[in-house]
């Protein structure tokens, strides 16, 4: 079965960081490419960041400096480092494979 579990959402004030964890299986986690797309209040989902199995990276134009996508094989996990938050970054963000979707974790960025 696959499955894929983020964590690491949180509140945090603007200017702040927060480091996103993604658990993936090893069928999904060994053989495609893992991304990270983000639904803000009132706004359509929208891709964020992903990652190769080959370890190559994009990312959105709204996110490129601040935020870093990358890979751990040992651990099946893939992350997503948010530096330099900015209040517009609030959303549920998901992590997701092909047609496999995580339930989403919540990041606040409030003062």
């Amino acid at each position: 079965q696959v499955q894929l579990v983020e964590s690491g959402g949180g509140l945090v004030q603007p200017g702040g960081s927060l480091r996103l964890s993604c658990a993936a299986s090893g069928r999904v986690f060994s053989f495609n490419a893992i991304n990270w797309s983000r639904q803000g209040p009132g706004k359509q989902r929208e891709f964020v960041a992903g990652i190769s199995t080959g370890g190559s990276t994009s990312y959105a134009d709204s996110v490129k400096d601040r935020f870093t996508i990358s890979r751990d094989n040992d651990r099946n996990t893939v992350y997503l480092q948010m530096n330099s938050l900015k209040p517009e970054d609030t959303a549920v963000y998901y992590c997701w494979s092909r047609d496999y979707w995580g339930q989403g974790t919540q990041v606040t960025v409030s003062s």
